[in-house]
């Protein structure tokens, strides 16, 4: 018998493909499901039961929460990453760390073929089949769903008449979570115009009192908050998000253009992301040099922009993640930001690096480190060639 390793989450699509390959295909299905930070160990537990119901050989659970960090968030936060200077990449990068952990099963497994629920209409198609092209050349890749053309209704109907028992109630919005976010999408976000409504929201505001909380980096990465410090960033990432998701922080609707050519909106909320990375980037503005955030921020935009669409495995990007691990050598110290109701505020930051020091001079007050003359120098040599340009350019008009 045919051996297929599935990517299974547990909801409507994973479980007719379990049916369906089992049934109707003859496999032997193995699934699999990588959490990246969006189930609890309850959770976790009931999609392992719900595998086995359905009629799986086995069934294991991957825990991929630290890997997606060393390997995808950490350059993310390092780049200041924001596609379109909104989207903190919640759903996209965590793709990422699910297909590279399918491959490796399907490795472990010896299996002859890999399968995932994705339709035709979205992202995830590609950055799974690329994936899996790259990692397991040679192994079937099987996309029921997207195959069959089905819709929800006719998956609904296959599934009731094989007797499978689950809540077929369609809810009104879709929700992914993970460690570095939570996409949310239903109707409002179908079009250009709508906003998602308070009750859609999966972390609802709880907290109106403003919060000062400090914030501690190592060499880009957050060590500690407030007066706890952690073994490891993802600890501090969720303990962070308690802290901050109360206020409704993060929210926003990001517009961007699909792999596929088209453009699309999705809501999202990422409180925690979203402080870590605007207070690691007012703590970068500060002991960086003017020139390590120019080029930064250009390589950065490219990672991300790469890293949305899949190619991770491009080796451009281990390149870029070489720039950008050593220009974290200097980012370090606290970061004061104070919570509020859906905003944040960095407040300040305290460094030994921090390359505002006014033993170098106040800006818009005092110099100490040169002269009015020297600045009367300066500042001829400097437009020097644009003085030569402008006057050549001049007399050729006469």
């Amino acid at each position: 018998m045919r051996k297929v390793v599935l990517g299974f989450s547990g909801g409507l699509d994973t479980s007719y493909c379990v049916k369906y390959l089992t049934e109707e295909k003859g496999y032997e299905v193995h699934s699999v499901i990588v959490n990246t930070g969006g189930f609890t160990a309850e959770e976790l537990q009931e999609i392992e039961k719900r595998a086995y119901s359905l009629g799986v050989k086995s069934h294991k659970t991957v825990d991929a929460v630290r890997s997606y960090y060393d390997k995808v968030i950490r350059y993310l936060v390092f780049g200041n990453v924001l596609k379109n200077n909104t989207y903190p990449l919640s759903v996209s990068a965590e793709r990422m760390s699910q297909a590279l952990a399918i491959a490796e099963y399907v490795k472990e497994v010896g299996a002859d073929a890999v399968a995932h629920g994705s339709t035709g209409a979205g992202n995830d198609q590609v950055r799974f089949d690329m994936i899996f092209h790259i990692m397991i050349p040679g192994v079937e890749i099987i996309t029921p769903i997207r195959d069959l053309k089905l819709s929800r209704e006719e998956e609904i109907s296959y599934l009731q008449s094989k007797g499978v028992e689950m809540n077929f109630t369609k809810a009104m919005y879709s929700i992914n979570k993970g460690i570095w976010g939570t996409s949310v999408g239903g109707k409002e976000t179908l079009t250009s115009n709508g906003m998602l409504p308070e009750e859609a929201w999966p972390t609802q505001l709880t907290k109106n009192d403003p919060e000062q909380v400090q914030l501690t980096f190592v060499k880009g990465e957050l060590t500690g908050v407030n007066d706890k410090k952690f073994d490891h960033p993802t600890d501090a990432i969720v303990y962070l998000q308690s802290l901050a998701g109360g206020f409704a922080i993060g929210r926003d609707i990001h517009v961007g253009d699909t792999i596929i050519g088209i453009k699309g909106r999705v809501g999202f909320e990422a409180a925690a992301p979203m402080v870590i990375l605007k207070a690691h980037h007012a703590l970068e503005k500060h002991v960086l040099s003017k020139w390590q955030l120019t080029w930064k921020d250009q390589l950065a935009t490219f990672y991300g922009n790469w890293m949305h669409e899949g190619q991770i495995l491009d080796p451009v990007m281990r390149d870029i993640e070489a720039y950008l691990q050593h220009s974290q050598e200097n980012v370090t110290g606290k970061v004061f930001v104070t919570l509020m109701p859906y905003r944040f505020q960095v407040t300040g930051i305290e460094s030994p690096y921090d390359l505002m020091s006014s033993k170098f001079g106040k800006y818009g007050e005092m110099n100490s480190g040169w002269s009015g003359e020297d600045v009367r120098g300066f500042s001829k040599i400097f437009g020097n060639q644009t003085m030569i340009w402008n006057q050549v350019n001049e007399s050729n008009k006469k």
